[in-house]
């Protein structure tokens, strides 16, 4: 699908229709207006809603609203689900008025739909009302009385009777180049055949205001339940839907019918590694439920949709049944976002109506919960309390949700507290002892708690990516709270909150950031993970996964966890998952392509590898390290580890390196010492510059050696300068060493440095006798070492933290002294040919010109 039209129309839409209901407020809103006499308590409602929230906010919301009404009903005009066109004209007719409008014109509207404007509406085109436009009028009267019809089966994209929303209605929607107009022109029926247009018609349409989020984020604004939804929304593209839902709920069917043919239509499906005996039994297809928690427009729901009603197909049931029961009992979805919410409502309306003519008529509703924030006061919270309850329970079961729309499904019930406050519910209700107010808040909250509370056969998103330093005050405190283990980023609490929601021995199915697979901050969200889940399987696709996001943006990983009950951890510990390779592609398409390889030869050279959690823990922070051999993973396990060998110490941060240091030719040579071996030497020396180690530029073996501190009387000033200046291990400062940069762009380089030098915090250095340094340095510059610190260091961010982790076998002694000796001569010899080393004594190309001259040739 072409999307630009897509992009370009939803963006200027967005813009158009703000300006329009804006408009349409100022009228309303006005002393005097014909709103506020004909319709006063709307009028009411309309400014009760300004009050609670803001203009701006209204007019965003409610332009939303008609963007959705108007793209939903010429969906639904394009694929013949309306008797008569109501945004677009005739069937077969390119252009021209809608076709209600062209009935009404000839006297012919449908009783059944228009019975509260049908008078005005003749009387506005036979002339007999008054009008400066009114084909306008009528039509906006005939489009109201349409928008009130569906309400009856799809309530969450069109409301009742009476909403505000009809009041700001955009006006000029019969204008060339309208809104409407405009959506005709780009949902061609053929782009109408694929219900996922409706999704990436909402990201484009909110993306001016992602963007003024993110702008946001450059300026430390901080993130809360308005920015939210613009920040995260991200529409996962159909062939990451399908590995996500063919492994996962596609899975779950194969192992319980391993004969099923529906196996043929899986595309991405990647069989077990071996035969599985330990898997969520199920008798039916309405046993398989499945929620998104974090739903969006519902891409991962409406392909769910398709398999399930496969299984059904495959199980006999009539087909006039299948779509209903599927709403019934298999789809879920929770949304903080309403409009995202209801999107997803009416694409998984459109699915059912597809297959059945008449679906609309069962009044079967798609079970997406918009999870709303929802306060009760004390007296409240009092009379719903069960008195024989525990009552701090009870506070906090009734007051979970009142930040509901920043927390959404990270809200995690009780789910013996949802089922009792349900039943309180139900009975205070037929008592009568509850108000009307607090009966419909309390059975919200105990709706919003079933959802969040029960266990589902999968549970599957492509969440929220937020990391900690765009969190509110709030969000960030409730993520230090409730997730601990992963509350640098929402999608890593959303990978907890999944591996919760499914059931034992379900599935979760997430699409992520790969930033969980490696960084030290996700280290215990791994652990965790792994002590329950097996990997059943992972793409990892890098970078450029989203063709909808330009450059080197996000890194991602989709995978499916598989939920292991005590009593069969230690099995699963041990079972292969399968780990797709895709990082190297460019776009979606060559990632998929390089897919279809790997799952066609199911080898290594393919990019497919098979893992265990067992193989992953046996390396220190348990990394998702799939691609290790055998031997590389065994090495982690025999020997030492670096940190153990050698004494690996941080340095000193100045604080002010234009205050503290020199490059060595900028100082007087008179007062540089270069070869003290201790502080108590340097003191004595009366020197007041001294050799720096800062790390410097990719370097193995020797060099880097351009810099000198002031550290006259044992680093006097410097000490004065604390607490600024951190003067970390001093002890150490003078020795010699085997050092390395705190940061690369690539690979690490390990040098040896003599005695004479203090070190920086950049300057990461290990001490001990020089045989040992030597052969540390040899280790670390080899590719094993090269190969290790891939794993342990995946942001080429080589901290001692990290690099102390890698292995030292033993037999290191064994490797040739005069090797090491020669790489470090060499080293040394090329550094020291330079102006810039303070051993330099002659050009290399001075010198072959003396030689050439002395030898006369």
């Amino acid at each position: 699908m072409d999307t630009k039209p897509l992009e370009s129309f939803a963006k200027a839409a967005r813009r158009e229709l703000i300006a329009a209901v804006e408009a349409r407020m100022s009228a309303v809103l006005a002393t005097g207006s014909v709103a506020r006499s004909e319709r006063a308590d709307t009028v009411r409602a309309l400014e009760a809603a300004i009050g609670n929230q803001s203009r701006k906010h209204v007019v965003d919301k409610v332009a939303y609203t008609w963007f959705n009404r108007l793209v939903a009903l010429r969906f639904m005009d394009a694929r013949g689900y309306t008797d008569a066109g109501v945004v677009s004209p005739a069937h077969a007719q390119a252009h021209g008025q809608p076709e209600i409008l062209a009935d009404a014109k000839r006297g012919d509207l449908d009783g059944e739909v228009v019975t509260h404007a049908h008078d005005a509406v003749i009387s506005l085109l036979d002339g007999t009302r008054r009008s400066t436009d009114p084909e306008g009028e009528a039509y906006a009267l005939l489009l109201m009385e349409y928008c009130r019809h569906w309400n009856k089966a799809m309530p969450f994209m069109f409301e009742a009777e009476g909403a505000y929303t009809e009041l700001l209605m955009p006006s000029g929607l019969l204008a060339d180049g309208s809104v409407l107009s405009r959506a005709r022109d780009v949902l061609t029926e053929e782009v109408c055949q694929e219900v996922e247009v409706i999704g990436w018609l909402y990201q484009f349409y909110i993306s001016d205001r992602k963007d003024e989020v993110f702008a946001g984020f450059k300026k430390n604004k901080k993130a809360g339940a308005e920015e939210i939804p613009a920040a995260t929304q991200l529409f996962t593209p159909h062939w990451i839907v399908r590995y996500l839902v063919e492994n996962s709920l596609g899975r779950l069917w194969l192992l319980n019918r391993p004969d099923s043919p529906l196996v043929d239509q899986m595309d991405y499906y990647i069989a077990p590694v071996d035969e599985e005996t330990d898997f969520l039994r199920i008798a039916g297809p309405e046993e398989l439920t499945v929620i998104d928690p974090a739903c969006g427009s519902g891409h991962m729901l409406t392909y769910a949709f398709d398999l399930l009603y496969a299984m059904y197909e495959e199980e006999g049931r009539a087909p006039a049944d299948i779509p209903g029961l599927i709403l019934a009992h298999n789809l879920h979805g929770t949304e903080i976002d309403p409009r995202a919410g209801a999107l997803a409502a009416f694409a998984l309306t459109m699915k059912a109506r597809a297959k059945q003519r008449t679906f609309f008529g069962k009044r079967v509703k798609p079970k997406i919960c918009v999870i709303k924030p929802i306060a009760l006061g004390d007296d409240d919270i009092e009379q719903l309390a069960d008195p024989g309850a525990d009552q701090d329970m009870e506070r906090a079961f009734w007051r979970q949700f009142e930040h509901a729309d920043m927390f959404g499904a990270l809200i995690r019930p009780d789910a013996t507290q949802a089922e009792i406050a349900a039943k309180r519910v139900t009975e205070l209700a037929e008592r009568g002892d509850l108000f009307a107010t607090i009966s419909d808040r309390a059975a919200q909250i105990v709706e919003q708690a079933e959802y969040l509370a029960r266990k589902y056969a999968v549970a599957i998103a492509n969440p929220p990516y937020m990391g900690s330093k765009q969190m509110n005050a709030l969000l960030s405190q409730f993520m230090k709270d409730e997730y601990p283990e992963s509350k640098s980023d929402l999608f890593a609490a959303f990978i907890q909150r999944c591996a919760d929601l499914a059931s034992p021995r379900g599935l979760a199915a997430l699409i992520t950031m790969q930033s969980w697979m490696f960084l030290s901050s996700f280290e215990k969200l791994r652990i965790s993970l792994l002590g329950r889940h097996q990997i059943s399987s992972m793409l990892h696709l890098g970078t450029r996964a989203f063709d909808s996001i330009g450059g080197e943006v996000v890194s991602s990983t989709a995978f499916v966890l598989n939920d292991r009950p005590s009593g069969s951890q230690t099995i699963a510990g041990t079972t292969k998952g399968a780990f797709i390779r895709l990082v190297d592609g460019s776009s979606e398409g060559e990632k998929v392509a390089a897919l279809r390889v790997a799952l066609a030869g199911r080898d290594q050279e393919s990019g497919f590898h098979l893992a265990s959690s067992k193989d992953f823990a046996t390396i220190p922070g348990s990394p998702i390290v799939y691609w290790l051999s055998e031997k590389m993973r065994e090495s982690f396990a025999a020997g030492q580890q670096l940190s153990d060998v050698v004494n690996l110490r941080q340095g000193l941060a100045t604080a002010d390196n234009n205050r503290f240091l020199r490059l060595w030719w900028e100082v007087s040579g008179s007062r540089t010492a270069f070869s003290c071996t201790s502080r108590e030497e340097a003191a004595a020396s009366g020197a007041r510059w001294f050799p720096y180690n800062k790390g410097g530029e990719f370097r193995k073996w020797y060099g880097n050696q351009e810099y000198v501190l002031n550290w006259e009387n044992d680093g006097a000033e410097v000490v004065d300068f604390k607490p600024r200046a951190v003067i970390r291990n001093p002890g150490t400062y003078f020795s010699q060493s085997v050092s390395w940069s705190d940061i690369s762009s690539g690979e690490a380089a390990f040098r040896r440095y003599p005695a004479g030098f203090v070190h920086s915090n950049t300057g990461h250095s290990g001490f001990g006798a020089q045989s040992l340094l030597d052969q540390i340095a040899m280790i670390m510059n080899s590719k094993y070492a090269m190969e290790v610190l891939k794993v342990l260091a995946p942001t080429m961010h080589f901290d001692i933290g990290y690099v102390g982790l890698a292995p030292f076998a033993p037999g290191v002694e064994g490797l040739p002294a005069d090797t090491i000796e020669n790489l470090i001569t060499t080293s040394r010899t090329d550094w020291d040919r330079s102006e810039t080393s303070w051993n330099f004594e002659q050009n290399p190309l001075v010198n072959l010109h003396d030689r050439i001259d002395s030898s006369g040739r």
